[in-house]
């Protein structure tokens, strides 16, 4: 074990990093999920449209997580696919029969902004959640379904507004009954896990902080599965990038068996950097568990290291999200062993900065 300079059971340190207070906006998701589900979708009807043959997010970052959430909790529940889109125009398919979420936390993301407009020339039906900013405007003025959500946060810490709202619209859609029911039960698995992975907790009784400590001076590599913790495992190296400012990596089962694990054999002194977290869900295909637990033998002495974490809750929600929890918390941890504060992102900053020196994006103001 590494010698760490940082004590995690310092939970004021922690804090004090944190200047943008990405912690405490952790022990907030539950409020969030509350204030999406029962607030800020009240009234709230879905456009016209007399029938959906595909859904649409289109989004970046953060913004495109509740994107991918949905993607992934809706692919074996409803008959219509969902597609994320990270461009600035969207699909050929689009059409009319296509129902598109635009999702931009700021609402000047200028490639949600641009797909918008894209949406609009070809008379999709469009529902806008953003906090304000341009998007707003433009939902605004053109009449679109417009969910507000509350700003001042990171978009990756805003999970709760941004995805809860996509699942209510889907509900009133018809595709998801008794989804609000769903939403409560993850809702109350969430505060539990809070207490279990909040900074006053110890190290001895907090998973979060023991797999900080793992991946410390490591570079992670995220294994989740298709079609259920694929996004969870996506998810966790965001995080890491964006909270830790580090390198981390990700990929699913099967399809890793297939290519990715064949690289675990060269150079010797590079592999016994990486530390693998394998994301485990025991409603997840036995075929594909045998594939976990085989694999996990195959490469178990050419790696630094290997974690199993196991998702946790009633529901496939709740599943999904006690996950994506563990790997927040575990992110902003993981930052203050670096001495790193989890909240700027200096570098998007200033590549956006650049980016407007070049001038507006074509049929934008």
């Amino acid at each position: 074990m590494e010698v760490l300079a940082f004590n995690l059971n310092n939970a004021k340190a922690i804090y004090r990093l944190d200047s943008s207070g990405m912690m405490t906006a952790l022990g907030g998701l539950a409020g969030q999920c509350v204030d999406a589900c029962w607030n800020l979708t009240a009234g709230i009807e879905p456009p016209p449209i007399e029938a959906i043959s595909h859904i649409v997010v289109t989004g970046l970052g953060g913004s495109a997580i509740g994107g991918d959430l949905l993607r992934v909790y809706c692919h074996d529940k409803i008959p219509v696919p969902v597609t994320v889109n990270r461009h600035y125009t969207l699909p050929s398919f689009v059409g009319r029969d296509t129902l598109v979420f635009a999702v931009s936390y700021s609402g000047n993301t200028e490639e949600t902004l641009s797909a918008y407009e894209d949406a609009r020339r070809r008379e999709s039906a469009i529902v806008v959640i953003t906090s304000g900013g341009k998007l707003k405007e433009m939902a605004l003025r053109d009449g679109v379904t417009l969910i507000t959500i509350p700003g001042g946060i990171a978009p990756r810490a805003a999970t709760g507004f941004l995805f809860i709202p996509t699942l209510r619209v889907m509900e009133r859609l018809g595709f998801l009954p008794g989804m609000e029911g769903s939403i409560a039960t993850m809702i109350d698995h969430l505060k539990e896990l809070w207490e279990k992975l909040k900074p006053e907790t110890p190290i001895t009784e907090n998973l979060a902080k023991q797999l900080a400590q793992k991946l410390f001076n490591r570079i992670p590599v995220i294994w989740g599965t298709s079609g259920s913790t694929e996004v969870v495992a996506q998810r966790w190296k965001g995080q890491i990038n964006e909270n830790t400012k580090a390198p981390a990596y990700w990929n699913v089962f099967p399809e890793l068996n297939h290519n990715e694990i064949v690289g675990f054999q060269v150079p010797g002194e590079l592999l016994k950097k990486l530390h693998l977290v394998m994301l485990r869900d025991e409603e997840d295909h036995p075929r594909v568990q045998k594939r976990i637990d085989i694999t996990k033998e195959i490469i178990k002495d050419r790696v630094g290291g290997i974690s199993e974490v196991y998702a946790s809750g009633e529901g496939d929600l709740s599943r999904l999200y006690s996950l994506i929890y563990l790997g927040d918390c575990t992110s902003v941890y993981l930052a203050a062993l670096y001495g790193v504060d989890p909240g700027p992102v200096k570098v998007i900053d200033r590549l956006k900065q650049e980016l407007q020196s070049c001038g507006p994006v074509c049929g934008l103001p």
